[in-house]
């Protein structure tokens, strides 16, 4: 029995560009979501809710930003089935132009001084579709790239999209601080903001050019044609039904196994820009300059991550995440707290660094989890609905705790508490790093053969 058609890695000069299609759609991706998050905490307050005091200003912003998670779970409803239905690819083109139009229309909005209550309503309207989006953007573009690849080197390859989040965060703060650093405040919160927003509509012509250059995944065309094959003696299931009743299990701990890494990067990079300005005394543009230095060290070391993942395994390199970012909590919280701009840079950039280690093997291992035909609806439903108690709620939770309690105490419990869920989450998993997608069972969702993807290349 030979596998050489599903598990053997596409030519050389193939994968380079399937990464690079995946890495900017998914930069695009991140960089519309991020920069919500940031104007969130930086303006939208101001400009959405101004008969709020600051902080409940802040909180009704980081509310509306809350909102786009709440729709993650839906487009990964919507678009796993579909995307185990027709393809990866159909799905990604139009989860990237959905998120785009969002985006670019946000930078269009009149303010609360304009339209009143209409303002917040068509926001959070925008704010819901971004989400949905971003719900089914995730799942199809790690598993593009993890299904054209081998086992050997997929913790690697399946990084590189996932540098599409520090990449999207560090276009999105470096944009944001240029601006306040070359405008007034007035200019900025008159229509500075504005301009980000608007960008996004090049970005994504740019990211539909390079997407729509790429192949759809061999090991699902493959998976594909066996469906298709067998369908007049075996009706295929829904795939959100196979993946409840044979990988219900899977789905919980991908789950448990976002919770750490989803709330700890929110609070790090997102909460700490209202932390920084309220509390420590630093400003916008120092606050910002920190997230955007650590946001290129966490992009250069996430690759580093998934390449330690082939070597040792998907779960020690987690495991070491989750328990780190517990441990920084403190310490990060002290060293924000000294209001100095290297200790900030520091605090920020170990704790993404320790993310790192939980998101880059993250790809990899979901996608290991699932059989083909229900890849992606499984993938995205373990990763998407976990982040709408996990990363949705996160600044919201952070700015309320130091609200009421006027201390980084709670909010560092907080973060410890998700790490301890993770930890046990991934402790109890199996280890995937050896899976051969193409061999993983449609039913049970059981590798055929637990054996290195080189031997199951020469079975």
């Amino acid at each position: 029995m030979t596998s050489e058609a599903t598990s053997a890695p596409p030519p050389p000069t193939s994968l380079p560009r399937i990464v690079a299609a995946s890495l900017i759609g998914t930069t695009i991706e991140w960089y519309d979501f991020f920069l919500y998050g940031s104007a969130a905490a930086l303006v939208f307050n101001k400009l959405f809710f101004p008969d709020s005091d600051p902080l409940v200003g802040t909180l009704l912003s980081f509310l509306t930003y809350a909102v786009g998670f709440a729709a993650r779970p839906l487009g990964a409803l919507v678009f796993g089935h579909y995307g185990d239905r027709l393809g990866r690819k159909k799905l990604l083109v139009l989860s990237l132009v959905l998120m785009g139009g969002a985006t670019f229309a946000i930078g269009l909005l009149p303010t609360h001084a304009t339209v009143g209550s209409a303002a917040p309503v068509l926001l959070t309207t925008l704010r819901l579709v971004q989400g949905f989006a971003l719900g089914g953007e995730w799942g199809g573009a790690v598993l593009l790239v993890s299904e054209h690849g081998d086992a050997r080197r997929r913790g690697f390859w399946a990084s590189w999209p996932q540098t599409g989040a520090p990449a999207g965060q560090l276009l999105a703060t470096g944009v944001l601080s240029l601006l306040t650093a070359v405008l007034s405040d007035d200019a900025f919160g008159s229509w500075g903001w504005r301009i980000p927003f608007l960008l996004s509509g090049v970005l994504v012509l740019v990211g539909l050019w390079i997407r729509l250059s790429v192949d759809e995944s061999p090991v699902f065309k493959e998976a594909l044609e066996r469906a298709e094959a067998r369908r007049d003696t075996e009706p295929e299931k829904l795939p959100l039904v196979s993946v409840l009743r044979h990988h219900w299990r899977d789905v919980l701990v991908a789950m448990g196994a976002r919770m750490a890494e989803n709330i700890s990067y929110y609070v790090i990079t997102a909460f700490i820009l209202v932390y920084a300005t309220t509390s420590a005394g630093v400003s916008k543009q120092t606050a910002l300059n920190a997230v955007l230095i650590a946001s290129a060290v966490h992009f250069a070391v996430i690759p580093a991550w998934g390449a330690l993942s082939d070597r040792v395994g998907r779960r020690p390199v987690y495991l070491l995440g989750a328990a780190g970012v517990g441990l920084w909590m403190f310490p990060f919280f002290a060293l924000v707290d000294t209001g100095s701009f290297g200790y900030l840079i520091l605090a920020v950039t170990v704790g993404l660094v320790l993310h790192g280690a939980m998101y880059a093997p993250q790809a990899a291992f979901f996608a290991e989890m699932f059989a083909t035909r229900m890849r992606y609806s499984g993938a995205s439903i373990g990763a998407q609905f976990a982040s709408v108690a996990a990363g949705a709620p996160a600044p919201l939770i952070a700015t309320a705790l130091l609200s009421d309690y006027d201390s980084s105490t709670p909010i560092a419990l907080y973060v410890i508490a998700a790490a301890v869920l993770t930890l046990v989450a991934v402790a109890v998993s199996r280890e995937t790093r050896h899976r051969d997608l193409a061999q993983v069972d449609e039913e049970s969702g059981e590798p055929a053969e637990a054996v290195p993807a080189a031997e199951a290349r020469t079975a």
